[in-house]
């Protein structure tokens, strides 16, 4: 039987939506008041969905603690209290929420093997929350 999990965390972190290859106009046109130069900041929450064979013996789809972990050391503790701009991730990418969902996503991907990972969710603001499932789910 296949089961989901989803798991909500919370970090802050700040960016400037700026796009090098376009005028400053055209960055003030697309961006608006996230273009200020200054930049602007997000309590941003992350869900992380996990699906699995429920384990027979444990009850569970994965242990919350290996979730939790992976997610802390290379989510949370690389994005909480940091300027977006600055990741190397984002030197050739404007650090929307949108292209956050996929570097995060494609994080967990490539490194949590405990469950199979179905989709990261951010909720940017009450108003925004972007959703990520990976490549495969684009093609649909």
């Amino acid at each position: 039987m296949k089961a989901y999990l989803t798991r909500r965390y919370r970090f802050s972190a700040s960016h400037r939506l700026h796009n090098d290859a376009m005028s400053d106009a055209e960055n003030r046109a697309t961006y608006g008041k996230c273009n200020n130069p200054h930049g602007h900041g997000h309590n941003y929450f992350l869900e992380v969905t996990v699906s699995g064979k429920i384990d027979a013996a444990t009850g569970m789809i994965c242990n919350l603690s290996d979730l939790d972990g992976f997610v802390h050391a290379h989510v949370m503790d690389r994005y909480d209290l940091q300027n977006l701009n600055h990741a190397q991730e984002f030197k050739e990418n404007v650090p929307t929420t949108e292209n956050l969902c996929i570097a995060i996503y494609e994080t967990l991907q490539r490194g949590f093997t405990k469950a199979h990972l179905e989709k990261v969710r951010i909720e940017e603001t009450l108003m925004n929350s972007f959703e990520y499932a990976g490549a495969a789910e684009l093609r649909r």
